[in-house]
């Protein structure tokens, strides 16, 4: 299939206690997949505005952004689908994780902080996200096949 244009992305490296916010966007708990919380870009927005956006939906907290902690591309061969994501650190400023959350979009089902040991034992992407979020500067990874 014939490769679209990229989309964009923003996502949140959110650390309290040494434990890395962590959500599961697939409706209904579909796949055992986690992500780091935030989603697709809206043009007229800035980035660090669409970041606080989707944190507030997806986990319905409020965060201050820092600095960029890593670039990451993903693509699916089959659709054509590529997005290019930018990964925040960010420090939660209000609010709290509480299981009577819902996300009004209804993807993310799920959201959960883990240790560096606990994430070895789950699937998540990018493959880079450990490494990104308890390391120091700013990491690329190039493109990697998409997973679901």
């Amino acid at each position: 299939m014939k490769p679209r244009a990229p989309r964009l992305a923003v996502r949140a490296l959110i650390l309290a206690d040494d434990r890395l916010l962590l959500v599961n966007a697939y409706p209904g708990g579909q796949s055992d997949l986690w992500c780091a919380p935030g989603g697709g870009a809206e043009a007229g927005q800035s980035l660090p505005d669409n970041l606080r956006r989707e944190v507030q939906e997806e986990t319905g907290l409020g965060i201050d952004i820092g600095d960029l902690a890593l670039v990451n591309e993903f693509h699916d061969p089959k659709s054509g689908f590529h997005q290019v994501e930018l990964f925040f650190r960010a420090e939660i400023i209000s609010g709290q994780i509480h299981h009577g959350w819902r996300d009004p979009a209804g993807v993310v089902s799920r959201r959960r902080f883990f240790s560096r040991q606990e994430m070895a034992e789950i699937r998540f992407k990018p493959d880079s996200l450990r490494r990104a979020a308890w390391g120091e500067g700013v990491a690329y990874d190039p493109l990697e096949v998409i997973v679901r």
